[in-house]
C-alpha cells in the first residue's frame, strides 16, 4: 500500500474574511488525489513550535462549509514570526530569535511532504526564508489592505471595503440630519486602498491615506465652503496610518512579542487638528477597527480564495515550490516568494484612482 503523502497549511498575520474559503478548497482538491493527508497547525507555526504539538487533522467534516464563515479554524497571530521569534528571558524581557532551522526540522521530522503558508506580506518573507532553508513551502496572499504587488487583487480586501462602505453610508445621513462633520477611521498602516475605495464607493468629501501627508488648513478650507449659515455636512475617511505633512502617525507600543506598533486613533487625532485649525462645525469620529476583519466573506472573496487554494495544491503536486499563488490580469497563477515580497502595494499619487477621485470632488489635503 502506498504511503500517504502529509501537508501542513497554517494561517499567519492578521485575520481576514475569506481564510476558511482557502483551506476548505486546498483540502477538497487534495482530497481527490486520494493519496494525500492534510493537516492545520493551530496560530501558525506555534502549532509546531509548541510541546506537545498543536496540530489537527482537517478532515472532510472538520471543514465543510467552512468557506462562508470570518476567520481562520486555524487560528492565526502575528507574535509567531520564526526569523525573529519572541522567547522570555528568566528576567521577564523578551529576547528576538531565529529559529527557522529548528522549525524546518520539526516539520521534516514530523512526516510533512509540503507546507501551504496563507499570509500577508510578513508571512510570504517568512515562506521565502523557509524555502531558502530547504522547505518545500507554497504561498498564498492574505490582507485586507491589498498591499502585495505581486498580485492584482487579495482575497477580503473587498469584503472589508463592503463593510467600510455599509457603514460610511450609515454615517452619511446622521451626518446630513445633523449638520456634522464625520470622521470615519478605517485599516491601512501603510497603504490607503481601504480608505480610497470607501472614500469613492461612499461619497466622501475628505479622504486620507499614508501615501498623502495632508495639509490641516486645506481640509478646513474644505469643511467651510460645505456650510452655509451654519447649515451643511461632510464626511471624511481617513486610513489609520495617515499623518499631517507636518506631523506623525498616531500609535501607541505594541504588546510584547509583537513586532508592530499599533495603530488607532487617528480620528480622534484629526478632530483636534481640526478644531485647533479653526473648525467650528460639530465633529464626531467613529473608528471601525476590527468589524473590518470579521464577518461573512462576499461572494468574490469566496470565489478568489476558492481559487488560490485550490491552485496551491496544484503547485504542491506540481512540486513547484517556492511560489505564491497570485491573480493577474484574471488569471490565477504564481510568482516566486522573492518576486511576491520584493515591492510593497502602495497607493500611486498619480494613479487612475486618485485621479478619479479628485475629479469627483474629493480632496486629500496635498
Amino acid at each position: 500500500m502506498e504511503k500517504k503523502k502529509k501537508l501542513l497549511i497554517l494561517t499567519g498575520g492578521g485575520d481576514c474574511p475569506g481564510l476558511n474559503a482557502v483551506i476548505r478548497a486546498a483540502c477538497k482538491r487534495a482530497r481527490k488525489e486520494k493519496n494525500w493527508e492534510v493537516y492545520g497547525s493551530i496560530e501558525a507555526f506555534n502549532g509546531v513550535f509548541s510541546e506537545p504539538t498543536e496540530l489537527v487533522k482537517l478532515t472532510r467534516k472538520r471543514t465543510a462549509g467552512i468557506h462562508v464563515r470570518g476567520g481562520t479554524i486555524l487560528k492565526t497571530t502575528n507574535k509567531g514570526n520564526p526569523t525573529n521569534f519572541p522567547m522570555p528571558q528568566p528576567d521577564g524581557s523578551i529576547k528576538m530569535i531565529d529559529r527557522t532551522e529548528e522549525l524546518v526540522k520539526r516539520i521534516k521530522s514530523l512526516g510533512f511532504d509540503a507546507v501551504i503558508n496563507i499570509g500577508g506580506d510578513g508571512s510570504q518573507r517568512i515562506s521565502e526564508a523557509l524555502y531558502k532553508k530547504g522547505l518545500s513551502v507554497v504561498g498564498v496572499p492574505k490582507t485586507i489592505d491589498n498591499d502585495l504587488s505581486a498580485t492584482d487583487m487579495t482575497f477580503g480586501f473587498q469584503t472589508a471595503v463592503q463593510i467600510a462602505t455599509d457603514s460610511f453610508d450609515k454615517l452619511v445621513t446622521t451626518a446630513e440630519s445633523h449638520d456634522r462633520v464625520m470622521i470615519m477611521e478605517v485599516m491601512g498602516r501603510d497603504a490607503g486602498w481601504i480608505a480610497l475605495h470607501t472614500a469613492i464607493a461612499g461619497g466622501a468629501e475628505i479622504c486620507l491615506i499614508p501615501e498623502i501627508p495632508y495639509d490641516i488648513n486645506k481640509l478646513v478650507k474644505k469643511i467651510n465652503s460645505r456650510y452655509v449659515n451654519g447649515q451643511g455636512f461632510v464626511n471624511i475617511v481617513i486610513a489609520e496610518g495617515a499623518k499631517p505633512k507636518d506631523g506623525t502617525i498616531t500609535s501607541s507600543v505594541g504588546e510584547k512579542g509583537s513586532e508592530h506598533v499599533r495603530l488607532g486613533g487617528v480620528a480622534y487625532q484629526l478632530s483636534q487638528q481640526l478644531k485647533k485649525a479653526g473648525c467650528t462645525a460639530e465633529i464626531r469620529e467613529t473608528v471601525l477597527g476590527h468589524v473590518q476583519r470579521g464577518g461573512s466573506p462576499t461572494a468574490f472573496d469566496r470565489v478568489l480564495a476558492s481559487l488560490f487554494g485550490v491552485k496551491a495544491f496544484e503547485l504542491v503536486l506540481e512540486g513547484n515550490f517556492g511560489r505564491m499563488v497570485a491573480l493577474k490580469n484574471n488569471q490565477i497563477t504564481s510568482v516566486t516568494l522573492e518576486e511576491a515580497t520584493r515591492e510593497y502595494n502602495i497607493v500611486s499619487k498619480g494613479g487612475p484612482l486618485v485621479k478619479a477621485a479628485k475629479g469627483l470632488g474629493i480632496i486629500f489635503g496635498d
